[in-house]
């Protein structure tokens, strides 16, 4: 069966809970992600349960976070390379291995914090790789119209595996210090397995010439740069993104600065994780409605009103549902801006410029938290929720006037020109 290849009904495509190779991808996909989620909050646990040091928990989460910034363009070359279903069947079976190494040690009564520090950095590298080759296999394995439905669940399993994924860390680990490893080796097998039962090709017939790493990497940045719409969006949501990671953190000070209970924290989290996930599914039918612009400039509006009112109401209950709308908007733009990268790159550059993208986004990340901790050392979380909104609306009325946003479907007509003739030049390549 051809990459193309789509079971269709006489009246057109089969809905999503029809197509096999979907639900086959999507599940194994969402196991892996909620063991991921399990592990990233058992590591920083983990080692501080046995060196009750935070220097050393330190750098066991800073070694989890570091293939984001190191390995993210290299392993978009990979994606595009080669097989990108024989990919994640490699990344999972190798994570299930690490893992495994690590219920054995704890299982027997031994603790290593290198080898936490070593896994946590294969297992987010292999994450990584996962992650874009099945951003890039989901346009192959669905028609073309279902494309933004799809992505709209992806999303939603991503913010389910979040709100899921950090108490079920927690839990499990308090039953048995290896369990929540252990879990995300089996999570790991799981998603091994769904792959083994897809049918369908994950990316379109090609043989692409040998090229260097470099050459490689450059193609992928050269396309980026050349589509002025895509770019400039990503600039702002770098900057977004950068202001959103003092979020949490400020929710938290504030919470403890007003003497609430500790379980206040985990209400405003699964709040957020709960105004995600409705987002996200609501992601497909936002998209079809208004354009990436507005989404974007919306969005920005949105998230500065709600962040200023956190530090006007701050009382539990209501920083709740503030906290939830700023994870609905954060749902509806992940798909629609997911939508809109799928659908314009070329699917011989999807690899490179997912990776691309993530990694402006995930480096803003870690100078947000960075930032953040900064400006609440030194000032009290009420006035850190005005400066980031203050922050946001600037960000907002920025995007608002940008010229290079304003021509949105223009840069759509001549993208897809260009993907389908990059597309059909490796056809003719072949």
């Amino acid at each position: 069966m051809t990459a193309g290849a789509h079971e269709v009904t006489a009246d057109g495509p089969a809905p999503l809970r029809r197509n096999r190779d979907f639900l086959l991808l999507w599940s194994g996909a969402a196991m892996s992600l909620l063991g991921t989620r399990i592990t990233g909050v058992s590591y920083p646990l983990i080692v501080l349960w046995h060196t009750d040091s935070p220097l050393v928990m330190s750098a066991v989460s800073f070694a989890a976070l570091l293939p984001l910034l190191l390995l993210q363009l290299p392993a978009g070359v990979l994606v595009d390379r080669g097989d990108r279903r024989r990919l994640m069947m490699v990344c999972e079976g190798a994570r299930a291995v690490a893992l495994g190494s690590v219920v054995v040690t704890l299982a027997t009564g031994r603790f290593s914090a290198v080898q936490l520090a070593t896994v946590a950095f294969l297992e987010t590298s292999l994450a990584i790789l996962y992650r874009l080759a099945e951003r890039g296999a989901v346009r192959n394995v669905v028609p073309a119209g279902q494309l933004a439905a799809a992505l709209s669940q992806n999303e939603a399993r991503g913010r389910a595996a979040v709100l899921l994924g950090q108490p079920g860390g927690v839990l499990l680990q308090s039953a048995a210090r290896w369990a929540p490893f252990l879990f995300s080796a089996a999570a790991g097998l799981a998603s091994l397995g769904s792959l083994l039962l897809i049918r369908k090709n994950f990316q379109q017939q090609r043989k692409a010439p040998k090229k260097s790493l470099r050459t490689e990497l450059a193609e992928g940045l050269r396309w980026l740069w050349g589509q002025r719409f895509l770019r400039t969006a990503l600039a702002f949501v770098a900057g977004s993104n950068l202001l959103l990671q003092v979020l949490p953190l400020a929710l938290f000070v504030l919470v403890k600065e007003e003497g609430r209970p500790q379980s206040a924290v985990a209400v405003l989290v699964a709040a957020g994780g709960i105004g995600g996930i409705a987002g996200a599914l609501s992601g497909n039918w936002w998209q079809r409605r208004i354009s990436l612009r507005t989404v974007l400039v919306g969005g920005l509006y949105g998230w500065a009103a709600l962040i200023t009112l956190m530090a006007l109401a701050p009382r539990p209950l209501v920083l709740g549902v503030l906290f939830a709308g700023t994870g609905y908007i954060t749902g509806v733009f992940n798909v629609a801006a997911a939508v809109y990268q799928v659908r314009t790159t070329p699917d011989a550059l999807q690899g490179r410029v997912a990776g691309t993208s993530h990694v402006i986004a995930t480096g803003a990340n870690v100078l947000g938290v960075l930032l953040g901790g900064l400006a609440l050392s030194s000032w009290d979380a009420a006035l850190v929720f005005l400066l980031i909104g203050g922050a946001m609306s600037a960000l907002a009325m920025a995007a608002a006037t940008t010229p290079a946003l304003r021509d949105e479907h223009a840069a759509t007509t001549a993208t897809s020109t260009e993907t389908r003739e990059t597309e059909h030049g490796h056809e003719r390549a072949q």
